[in-house]
């Protein structure tokens, strides 16, 4: 086992990652950027060192001071979180190159999976079902061919990153020129790859993704099922396991699917499969997300199974001690993203001073975050402050417990969206589990309090 690992993240998840090391005996090296010296990870860890300007390209992103870092300190390796440097085959490489172990899959599977395109084609070779689409388009002359035999409505999508950018949906002929050069624009711009591909757009469907975990020697277990289709501008808000659309039927065939996709890229650690599912029960791969999920905790309350560690335990070469059939999924897990912004102003966020802060506990209650009194929230990152999940014998019970944590959590000083998570859990299509990736912005809509952008 490793004596020593560097976090290359920030907020909650290198607090979650340094709660887990300190579990495990293992000494962490936290990184920071010049915006982030009052962080809670920089107190947490056994050491901390500043790796530049506050802005991400100029700190977190940083390749060459995170590895010099990790040399200097000591560290055997580096887990990278989600976001920032956990999705990049080059960073992956520059660990390998220095003797340090990369926590997550091998260079080649992350650029694999990475290109979404090529992952499609590896998904087509090992059976498993796609979005109908197209590979690769070369121009708008060339999109507009492949539009009219994919049939609107469609998304364009860039090959490379996620969060969101570089995706565009279609309704008609008419916007196909512009969407196509903003989408390859953006995806130049937040990635630095304008290369774009197109697939049919499923209306009112779920957005379910299985949870993988991998060992060096061929295990694969598949962890069950989160159900993310409330979102907005595809930022998942609620996460949570078991679905309650997926029957046991349909959950054995995505959890076959989820463990060939693995195998066929060779995988280790924990990985996701994020699908498409209809209200016939076919499901669609969409992609796969290389790293640890920011909704990995829903799973975690329903099978027991500390993904961190195990993600540690792979790195180091240890064996999974368990066995798909030692998997099962124990009552009902939610998830609010708590995020510093104002979503009655067009999600606007909000930083600042956190004046006063009380946070939800109880049995199965937990929050994950790197806020407390005191801390400013810098302008420069990601919105999500904390994570809220609960977990309850049946969903209904699940959802009662996250309405009453809800009530009790306070945070003043900066803005944020408990309200709205309350909203939406008082929502019909939420309350039945009928909801898709349409309802969040059909709920907004009919409010009158927004208007969402396509």
């Amino acid at each position: 086992m490793f004596s020593k690992i560097l976090i290359a993240n920030r907020g909650e998840i290198a607090v979650r990652i340094i709660r887990a090391c300190k579990e495990m005996g293992i000494a962490t090296v936290a990184v920071y950027s010049e915006a982030d010296r009052e962080a809670l990870h920089v107190s947490l860890a056994d050491e901390s060192y500043c790796v530049g300007a506050p802005v991400p390209k100029e700190s977190y992103l940083k390749i060459n001071n995170i590895i010099a870092v990790a040399v200097n300190s000591g560290a055997e390796a580096i887990h990278p979180g989600y976001g920032f440097l956990a999705e990049n085959a080059e960073f992956a490489q520059k660990c390998a190159e220095n003797d340090i172990v990369f926590i997550g899959p091998l260079p080649g599977t992350i650029t694999q999976m990475g290109d979404k395109d090529t992952a499609r084609k590896t998904m087509i070779a090992a059976g498993v079902p796609v979005i109908p689409g197209c590979e690769l388009v070369q121009d708008v002359t060339h999109a507009k061919a492949e539009a009219e035999r994919i049939g609107f409505p469609l998304l364009i999508k860039a090959r490379a990153g996620g969060g969101g950018k570089g995706i565009r949906l279609v309704a008609s002929a008419d916007e196909l020129e512009q969407s196509y050069n903003s989408a390859v624009q953006e995806a130049q711009t937040s990635f630095g790859d304008g290369a774009v591909y197109m697939e049919k757009y499923l209306t009112d469907v779920k957005h379910i993704e299985m949870q993988v975990l991998a060992d060096n020697y061929g295990g694969v277990v598949c962890l069950g099922e989160r159900d993310c289709s409330i979102q907005r501008k595809n930022q998942k808000l609620i996460e949570e396991s078991p679905s309650p659309v997926v029957t046991d039927e349909v959950r054995e065939k995505m959890i076959h699917m989820a463990r060939e996709a693995s195998l066929a890229v060779n995988y280790r650690g924990a990985g996701t499969i994020e699908c498409l599912c209809d209200n016939d029960g076919n499901f669609y791969f969409m992609e796969m997300n290389t790293r640890i999920q920011v909704e990995h905790p829903v799973t975690e309350m329903v099978t027991g199974i500390d993904l961190v560690k195990w993600q540690i335990r792979v790195a180091a070469g240890v064996k999974l001690d368990f066995s798909q059939s030692d998997i099962s999924l124990q009552g009902h897990a939610i998830e609010c993203r708590i995020c510093a912004e104002n979503p009655y102003m067009d999600f606007r966020p909000s930083a600042g001073k956190i004046t006063m802060l009380h946070v939800p506990n109880g049995p199965w209650v937990r929050f994950d975050s790197a806020i407390y009194n005191g801390y400013v929230v810098p302008p420069y990152y990601d919105s999500m402050i904390g994570k809220l999940i609960v977990s309850a014998k049946t969903r209904e019970e699940a959802i009662r417990k996250m309405k009453a944590a809800l009530c009790e959590l306070i945070i003043e000083g900066v803005e944020h969206n408990s309200n709205l998570q309350m909203e939406i859990l008082d929502y019909d299509d939420f309350e039945s589990g009928i909801y898709t990736t349409g309802s969040l912005e059909r709920l907004l809509a009919g409010k009158g309090q927004l208007t969402i952008d396509s």
